[in-house]
């Protein structure tokens, strides 16, 4: 017998996220408002569909934490995951693309550990999304905008949690997958990493964290030269070499990693930061990347 019971939650908070992001596509959304909704649909799931994370499992080598701070930072999380995804949704096909490796993944792993309610929901999202790639991709015929990248940000930041807590070690004495929150965040790792990495750079420019720019991966790499199709093919790509590589290192432990993940996605973005540097002005440095590009420290 399946039970559903805490899956709907996640089913009625997609409901109430799609509402928002349609009104937001249609007629514009105040930004505080568009927020504390979001407040709103992470907290039913935390709160009421008791999707949180109990424990820091050994990241940074934290562990379990009290149930308040863990709902809280869970919120966080769901928050952000949600809106990274919306961020990345920058040209044809890639947001539906990565949200489709995402919910591939899940799916694949929820079945392995019997978690079929789960499964369930990461397999029909990737058939949905597959459904609408059809017309996204370049060029396209019709568009997510925020309803549809909304949508799969909240599944996939619901989907990492709960993938982290059942292969939780010391609940289960023998999980499925080790090193499970390596592992989930090398599934959404490039719309994260983006996302932390602007917020990071407009921070250490004196900018408005929440101000949209053309600073993010895929203008970046449109500034090098690569078409909207390679785009979503390296990107793909890339993410697909990070799954692989966290699942090979899952007996390393978490913070090693999540670490050997980061280490390779800031020497990528250092490369790209250094290739558009040098389009923009031929004295460029290396170390021009660390004292302009990222903290700012000259001008």
């Amino acid at each position: 017998m399946v039970d559903y019971k805490q899956a709907n939650f996640l089913i009625t908070s997609s409901i109430i996220l799609f509402a928002l992001g349609l009104k937001d596509d249609l007629y514009g959304l105040n930004p505080l408002t568009k927020f504390l909704l979001q407040i709103v649909v992470a907290s039913i799931l935390v709160v009421a569909g008791n999707f949180r994370l109990t424990s820091f499992y050994g990241v940074f080598y934290l562990w379990d934490v009290a149930p308040l701070w863990g709902g809280l930072f869970s919120i966080l999380v769901i928050i952000f995951v949600n809106n990274a995804y919306n961020l990345i949704d920058g040209v044809d096909g890639l947001a539906g693309t990565l949200g489709a490796i995402s919910t591939l993944c899940f799916g694949v792993f929820f079945a392995i550990a019997d978690a079929y309610p789960y499964a369930f929901i990461a397999f029909a999202m990737f058939g949905a999304i597959l459904g609408f790639l059809v017309f996204n991709y370049h060029p396209a015929k019709i568009f997510m905008g925020d309803t549809g990248s909304l949508i799969i940000g909240l599944v996939c930041g619901v989907l990492a949690i709960k993938f982290i807590n059942i292969n939780k070690i010391g609940n289960t004495p023998d999980p499925n997958f080790y090193s499970a929150p390596g592992i989930a965040v090398a599934v959404i790792i490039v719309p994260v990493f983006d996302s932390l990495r602007i917020f990071f750079i407009r921070v250490m420019h004196k900018m408005p964290p929440f101000k949209g720019d053309r600073n993010h991966i895929h203008h970046r790499l449109q500034q090098l030269g690569f078409t909207t199709n390679q785009i979503v093919v390296a990107l793909s790509f890339f993410s697909g070499v990070m799954i692989t590589l966290s699942l090979f290192m899952q007996h390393w432990g978490n913070f090693a990693v999540i670490s050997v993940i980061i280490i390779i996605c800031v020497i990528l973005n250092a490369i790209i930061t250094y290739k558009i540097g040098k389009r923009r002005d031929r004295k460029y440095k290396l170390m021009d990347v660390i004292l302009l590009d990222t903290f700012r420290i000259i001008k």
